[in-house]
């Protein structure tokens, strides 16, 4: 292993460094306003500190590379948990302040599917296939669940369907939330998974089941 030390920026590199860092568009949309200030604020700091002003003695370099450290770090924790609720606020398998049952989802996406909007129809069906698992109680009603933490959730109920369930996942986030064009093969994929999950026996319950009293 290298014993050198690691190089430290010299001011006017650090300087752009940590511009160019917190101007990015993910830390000013997830920064809570303060935090916004305090940046604008540390960018007129540093700004400062190009020797231009007679009274204000440059830092070390070394020292501008801690400080620089320090800053870049707080604002990646601060903003994480914002940046995470944008993400997977985006990703929800159902539509905010919409309450359908299984059966209308199903009706839906057969009518989709009639009419060629197969898109639509992957969509739907994936929606009716996890809005079953919670009308049965497999799986209790949480605002804002993903398609894959369903398929995550019903894999232990359902431990032989969990490459169906990470496949329709996948394929119900890349219809929703990506480019992909569903074929028809891919909507009846997901109608054969809802139809075997709507038929099999979660296997919990069989677990909770009492032992058997031999005679």
């Amino acid at each position: 292993m290298s014993t050198e030390p690691p190089v430290l920026p010299g001011a006017d590199e650090a300087r752009r460094w940590a511009a160019e860092e917190l101007a990015k568009p993910e830390y000013r949309e997830a920064a809570p306003s303060w935090l916004e200030t305090g940046w604008e604020n540390f960018l007129d700091w540093f700004s400062s500190l190009d020797g231009s002003t007679e009274s204000a003695a440059p830092l070390p370099s070394p020292v501008i590379g801690i400080v620089i450290a320090l800053i870049i770090a707080a604002a990646v924790i601060l903003a994480r948990p914002r940046l995470n609720a944008s993400s997977r606020k985006t990703r929800e398998v159902f539509e905010p302040d919409t309450i359908l049952t299984a059966a209308d989802y199903r009706q839906r996406a057969e009518a989709s599917a009639a009419a060629g909007k197969w898109g639509d129809a992957v969509v739907d069906r994936f929606r009716a296939l996890a809005r079953s698992a919670e009308d049965r109680t497999i799986l209790d009603p949480q605002p804002g669940r993903t398609a894959d933490e369903v398929a995550h959730d019903l894999t232990a109920p359902f431990p032989g369907e969990a490459r169906r369930l990470d496949h329709a996942a996948r394929t119900f986030d890349a219809v929703r939330y990506g480019n992909m064009a569903p074929t028809s093969s891919d909507y009846h994929d997901i109608v054969a998974l809802d139809a075997a999950l709507e038929a099999g026996k979660p296997e919990r319950d069989l677990a909770l089941r009492p032992p058997a009293v031999l005679p």
